[in-house]
């Protein structure tokens, strides 16, 4: 088809219909894609035949993918599982580039194309991370794991390739030569562009802005990553990941890259790489089939093994094992990349592109399924959990003076309050009087500049906090928020509040890497102010009258925010008020019955005491 509108109009349709007709025949719409594109193809009905400008914007669909990876990544529970990610990175890289060593000597290949086989089997591409981002796990640890992992088995095979590539070139250094590259792009993608973004959000708020500035970073660094030898998908992975606390999972400025990447770049990706694969191949002679299935089954056994020694390893669950398999036995950018310069250096033969084309027709194919199933269990895993953990808080969100109602709606989506009221009071003491009134959980927030611009979260919790009857729904928004805007949280608390607030940060499931910091009474409040810095907020937890933690020195907060901390963003947080709950006598120093959550707490707070003198005894011992 010649006409470009035509073209376009037929990638159009495609896009719209596939993911239909595939729903209708219960397959992953990965598959469709390919499909079409190798119908659409030159080796079939010809309807496209240069493919260049597909492949172009395709390209993009890859960054995408890889850029999302790395944006979507919860950073505390990256963190946490960053060892574990390590390891299985290795495992992911060295198991199949092991089996590819052994198998490609079987056909008497040079030890340069057995190396660089063996690179190729050791690298994967998240082409299915959509599959995942769709059911929402990608928060799941086994997601989180695989994500990381990624990282470091291209890392390697790469490292591979450069090395292989300077071999054949004659110049064994021109890797180590090419260090300062390598240098300078890191340091671009790491430290500049986080830095130019968050001045950039703090000027510009509207998300088509914030949309554009993402993917100029994102391009820009592929740019940089193959400039420096490196591979642009590995570019824009890292570049997610630098900008992952400045662009929040569920932030207006990503439902527009997640809206224009799964609607038209990854399809154009999926269709690009259909177009690649020419089915006659498979009619061409015995020794492309063979060794296309020998390509197939040693990346499938390598990955697989290195799936299954993680799940071992990690304690992870069945489902969770499938995840891992499913997400790193796909192959399309990596592979490509590797095969085509082994062939233009002649490190490899054309039966192995042949092959290697087939391979990836194969792995896409069934690294969807895998994902999808996988992604489904654990979806509905997540579904009962929460509709176990589910609660009927209700919030109050207010701000004082002025209207903040984006900032407040902004705020609810991003910390997943269910439908709060939002309200706003020219006066701080109507605002307070209706914070009094009411017994459902309150917020008074005064921002300074755009919350995921916010670098630190400064928590100041009062004496017997813990003790108030949801004090565990007020943690619970502080960790989302931490999540969501990767913003490092710091406590500031008595000890014996400081010892249940680190029981609930090492939670299973809900970590949450945070600092500690000693405030014995409130009045020390006032030396947080010394010690902020311009991209802190600082979250107050107060309370109501006649609870446990309330203190007199509260009716005094207005004032000590409006001279302290005006310049700065800040969070005012009352937990939810028990309806009749008993008044405790301030006279006696009596406080209310224990209720649920305080129950939880001192489990908790028995195990960590418990832990801390086991580990003194083993010392002294």
């Amino acid at each position: 088809m010649s006409n470009s509108l035509g073209i376009i109009a037929l990638i159009l349709a495609t896009i719209l219909f596939m993911p239909m007709i595939c729903r209708k025949i219960r397959i992953p719409s990965i598959v469709g894609f390919i499909a079409a594109g190798i119908i659409a193809g030159p080796c079939c009905l010809g309807l496209v035949s240069d493919g260049s400008s597909i492949q172009t914007l395709g390209k993009l669909g890859m960054l995408y993918i890889m850029a999302q990876a790395g944006i979507e990544v919860d950073v505390n529970d990256f963190r946490q599982q960053r060892s574990k990610s390590i390891v299985f990175g290795l495992y992911s890289f060295l198991f199949p580039f092991l089996l590819g060593l052994f198998t490609s000597l079987l056909f008497g290949y040079s030890w340069k194309t057995c190396a660089l086989l063996g690179a190729m089997y050791g690298s994967h591409t998240l082409m299915t991370y959509p599959i995942v981002g769709r059911y929402g796990v990608q928060k799941n640890n086994a997601v989180n794991i695989a994500i990381g992992g990624t990282m470091i088995s291209i890392s390697l095979s790469l490292l591979v390739l450069a090395l292989l590539r300077g071999v054949s070139d004659g110049q064994e250094l021109s890797f180590w030569a090419s260090a300062g590259k390598v240098a300078v792009t890191l340091s671009v993608i790491i430290g500049l562009f986080p830095w130019l973004a968050q001045r950039f959000f703090k000027r510009w708020t509207d998300a088509t802005s914030g949309f554009l500035i993402v993917m100029i970073m994102i391009i820009c660094s592929a740019l940089l990553a193959d400039w420096s030898g490196l591979e642009g998908i590995l570019g824009a992975f890292i570049c997610g990941a630098s900008l992952n606390r400045l662009v929040p999972n569920l932030s207006p400025v990503m439902q527009r890259i997640n809206f224009v990447g799964n609607t038209i770049f990854v399809p154009l990706f999926l269709i690009g790489v259909g177009l690649l694969i020419d089915i006659s191949l498979l009619w061409e002679g015995w020794l492309t089939i063979s060794i296309a299935v020998v390509m197939i089954v040693t990346k499938l056994a390598g990955k697989w093994l290195a799936a299954y020694l993680a799940q071992k390893n990690f304690g992870l669950q069945r489902t969770e094992r499938q995840m891992i398999f499913g997400l790193t036995h796909a192959t399309a950018a990596g592979t490509l990349a590797i095969v085509t310069i082994g062939y233009q250096t002649g490190i490899f033969t054309a039966e192995i592109l042949n092959a290697s084309v087939v391979m990836i027709l194969v792995l896409c194919t069934s690294a969807s399924f895998v994902t999808e199933y996988a992604a489904k269990q654990l979806a509905l895993q997540e579904e009962a959990r929460m509709e176990s953990e589910k609660t009927d808080n209700e919030w109050l969100m207010m701000s004082v003076a002025e209207n903040r109602h984006y900032e407040l709606h902004e705020l609810s989506e991003l910390a997943e309050l269910h439908k709060p009221e939002i309200a706003s009071e020219s006066e701080w003491s109507d605002a307070i009087r209706a914070i009094h009134n009411q017994h459902k959980a309150a917020l008074i927030y005064h921002p300074s500049q755009p919350i995921n611009t916010v670098s630190r979260l400064l928590v100041a919790i009062p004496r017997y906090a813990e003790k108030e009857h949801d004090f565990i729904t007020c943690f619970g928004l502080v960790r989302r928020l931490s999540s969501q805007i990767g913003a490092k949280v710091v406590f500031y608390t008595n000890e014996d509040t400081q010892r249940v607030v680190q029981a609930f940060c090492r939670r299973k499931g809900k970590y949450l890497r945070a600092a500690y910091r000693e405030m014995e009474n409130w009045e020390d409040v006032l030396m947080i102010a010394k010690q902020m810095q311009p991209d802190d907020l600082i979250i107050m937890l107060n309370a109501r009258p006649s609870t446990p933690s309330y203190n007199p020195l509260f009716e005094q907060v207005p004032t000590m925010v409006d001279r302290f901390f005006s310049d700065h963003s800040y969070m005012i947080v009352y937990p939810e008020q028990a309806i009749g709950a008993d008044i405790p006598d301030l006279l006696t120093g009596d406080t209310t019955q224990a209720s649920k959550t305080w129950k939880i707490i001192s489990a908790l707070k028995q195990r960590v005491l418990s832990f801390q003198q086991r580990t003194t005894r083993d010392k002294k011992a």
